[in-house]
C-alpha cells in the first residue's frame, strides 16, 4: 500500500483536507484489506465503527427489498468513501457494501475520524457535502424510478455505466453486473430487463456477447433515456 499522502482517496474524497501530519497519523491508525468479488465489505443492519477508502475496485451499495430481491442505489469506485452516514448518525448501516471485483479498501476507526472531525473544520465540512451529495443522488433515484418507464432508465443505466467505469477492449462495458443486478439498479423484475435488452440488441442500440453489453448506438440510447 502507498502512504496516505500519495492515495487516490486522498485525491478525490473529503480526506484531501487533512495536512501532513494528520495524513501520517491517519496512516498508523489504518487497516487495509483485499476484498474479493462477491465479498460484502459491509451489510445492512451492521455497526460501521469507522469509514472505508476505496482505493481499487467497485462495489455495489443496495438494499434489500421486502419481497427479497436486491435493489442497487449506488456503484461506488475507486476515490470515494463508505459508511460515514452511518457513523457520523451513530446508526446500523441501512445499506450492504458488496465487491463487483475484486478490491483494495483501508478502513479508519471512528475515534480517529471523529477526532480529526473536531480538529479540522474543512475536513468535516468536505464530510458534510459528501453526505448531502449522497442524499441528493438518493432523491434522483427515487424521481428516477417514479417518474420514468423502466426503458428509459435502462437506457440511462447503460449510459451512466459506460461514461462512469468505460469499456474493454472488445468495446464492451467494463463493468459486467449481472442481469438481476441491472434489474436491480433499474428497479423491475429480471425478466423485464432481460426482455428489453433483446428488444435494445434487436433495435442496434446495444450488442449482446454472452453476458457482456457493447453500446453501439449511442445518440439513440441518450433520447431514449430523455
Amino acid at each position: 500500500m502507498s502512504k496516505c499522502e500519495q492515495c487516490i482517496v486522498r485525491e478525490f474524497s473529503s480526506l484531501k483536507a487533512l495536512n501532513k501530519e494528520e495524513l501520517v497519523k491517519l496512516a498508523e491508525c489504518k487497516t487495509s484489506y483485499i476484498i474479493k468479488k462477491g465479498e460484502p465489505i459491509f451489510e445492512e443492519g451492521e455497526s460501521v465503527n469507522g469509514i472505508y477508502c476505496v482505493k481499487g475496485g467497485v462495489c455495489k451499495l443496495s438494499k434489500l427489498s421486502a419481497n427479497g430481491k436486491d435493489q442497487i442505489v449506488k456503484l461506488v469506485k475507486p476515490g470515494e468513501l463508505l459508511g460515514q452516514r452511518s457513523m457520523i448518525s451513530d446508526e446500523p448501516a441501512n445499506l450492504s457494501a458488496v465487491a463487483l471485483e475484486d478490491m483494495e479498501i483501508c478502513f479508519i476507526p471512528k475515534s480517529e475520524v471523529l477526532n480529526m472531525f473536531d480538529k479540522n473544520n474543512q475536513f468535516s465540512m468536505n464530510l458534510m457535502k459528501v453526505i448531502c451529495g449522497d442524499l441528493k443522488d438518493a432523491s434522483d433515484h427515487v424521481v428516477s424510478i417514479s417518474q420514468k418507464t423502466v426503458k428509459e432508465r435502462l437506457a440511462e443505466t447503460l449510459i451512466y455505466l459506460e461514461d462512469s467505469f468505460g469499456k474493454n477492449e472488445d468495446g464492451s462495458l467494463r463493468i459486467q453486473l449481472s442481469r438481476e443486478e441491472l434489474a436491480g439498479m433499474i428497479g423491475t423484475a429480471t425478466e423485464s430487463c432481460i426482455r428489453l435488452l433483446s428488444d435494445f440488441n434487436k433495435l442496434g442500440l446495444i450488442e449482446l456477447l454472452g453476458k457482456k453489453i457493447v453500446i453501439k448506438d449511442i445518440v439513440k440510447l441518450k433520447r431514449i433515456a430523455e
